[in-house]
């Protein structure tokens, strides 16, 4: 397990859980979570920072060796998204950009062909991008031919806690696409997280499940031996699931004597 590292963006990671800083009672909260989670990756939504305040800067409790994920939080169209990728490189927060584009108030699902759009011109631009996409065969297959990074596709609604309610899809791009599936949104538990890394996920990003729980640098710590027990599960090939009965210890045999 020591050289199962996580090769993306031009990096190579040993934790596959990723971590969002919004929605936490405190951002003096965070350094503990992330020393908890052992994550060396954190996505950090452009409007939150603000490099000129005098208030508190969330940039000033991520440690510097963990890599920065601008997202574009907050576009609705390709054209803000390349517009706020390119504020966040200029910020100095790297060439990492997990793209983001929701017209929709109500389920906050992403705008697939707006997704496309934006990854296309980001990526021609020197980005390394991570689209969050509604999970569709096509619409991973024209990213992959882009060059992205790797395909986020949502568990379940932003924020919901539901799980992997999109498993049959997310397998479908698991076993089709030649590039890390890294399950976005819905991972409300630990066992979640788990479920993605044993069907075949490279890594997982998880927000509100941690920065909402009562005690967040345990639920930090929680999920990311879930995320390395789902792994391993993955690495060691899961048994066989079977329709009929088959025991574990002779049947026969059984005193004869």
């Amino acid at each position: 397990m020591s050289n199962d590292l996580l090769r993306i963006g031009g990096k190579e990671l040993e934790n596959r859980l990723i971590i969002g800083t919004g929605k936490f009672p405190s951002k003096s909260i965070i350094p503990k979570v992330i020393e908890k989670s052992n994550t060396q990756a954190v996505t950090i939504a452009l409007r939150r920072i603000d490099l000129h305040s005098e208030q508190e800067n969330i940039l000033e409790y991520v440690p510097n060796n963990c890599l920065l994920m601008p997202n574009t939080s907050g576009a609705r169209t390709a054209e803000e998204a390349v517009k706020i990728a390119e504020i966040a490189r200029a910020a100095d927060c790297g060439d990492w950009v997990k793209i983001e584009v929701i017209r929709d108030s109500k389920y906050l699902l992403p705008d697939n062909h707006e997704t496309l759009k934006a990854s296309k011109v980001l990526v021609e631009k020197g980005f390394k991008v991570f689209p969050y996409v509604s999970p569709e065969l096509s619409v991973a297959k024209a990213l992959e031919s882009f060059g992205v990074e790797a395909v986020m596709p949502l568990g379940a609604p932003i924020g919901t806690n539901k799980g992997i309610e999109t498993r049959e899809l997310v397998k479908i791009l698991i076993s089709e696409i030649n590039l890390p599936i890294i399950v976005d949104a819905g991972i409300g538990k630990p066992s979640h997280a788990a479920e993605a890394m044993e069907m075949g996920c490279e890594a997982v990003l998880v927000n509100t499940a941690i920065a909402t729980a009562d005690n967040p640098p345990l639920m930090g710590e929680a999920f990311n031996q879930a995320v390395q027990a789902g792994r391993k599960a993955f690495l060691a090939k899961t048994a066989p699931v079977k329709d009929l009965a088959d025991a574990s210890s002779p049947l026969t045999g059984f005193l004869q004597n």
